[in-house]
This record gives structure tokens, sequence and C-alpha cells, in this order.
């Protein structure tokens, strides 16, 4: 389910000890002006995202500052 705050669309996939959660679609990942990974640890189907603008930041800056990583990626598409 699409998340929206300050004007944005984001969808948000999850992966953990559980698998993946809310698998981002061909469409979705298609559509995107930009990907951010929030990882600790090497992920699936990183290959999905080629050819994308990607921002990878570790997991505790997305959970401590989401508001500037958002901003941050903003930037990167303006």
């Amino acid at each position: 389910m699409p998340q929206k705050k300050a004007g944005h669309d984001i969808h948000v996939e999850t992966q953990g000890t559980i698998g993946i959660e809310n698998a981002l679609t061909d469409e979705q990942i298609k559509n995107a002006d930009i990907v951010i990974l929030a990882v600790d640890v090497k992920i699936y189907g990183r290959e999905r995202f080629e050819g994308k603008r990607i921002i990878q930041v570790p997991t505790e800056v997305a959970v401590k500052s989401p508001g500037k990583l958002i901003e941050k990626a903003a930037e990167v598409i303006a």
C-alpha cells in the first residue's frame, strides 16, 4: 500500500528473517523516480533496481532521520 507524506508517494518493501513483505511490483519499480535502500545486509533482488537512481543508507538513518532522507531524495530527483 502506498504511503503519502509531504506530497510524495512511496512504496516500502521489507526483507528480513520472515522473508519479503510488501514486495514491489515491476510496475512500481519502473515508475519510481528514485529507490532508497535502507539496508545493513545483502538484499535479495537488488538487480531489479538496475538503471534507477539509488540512495543507499544504513537502516539507522532511515529510522532516525526519515524526513531528512526524503528531502535528500527529492533533491536528487529535482
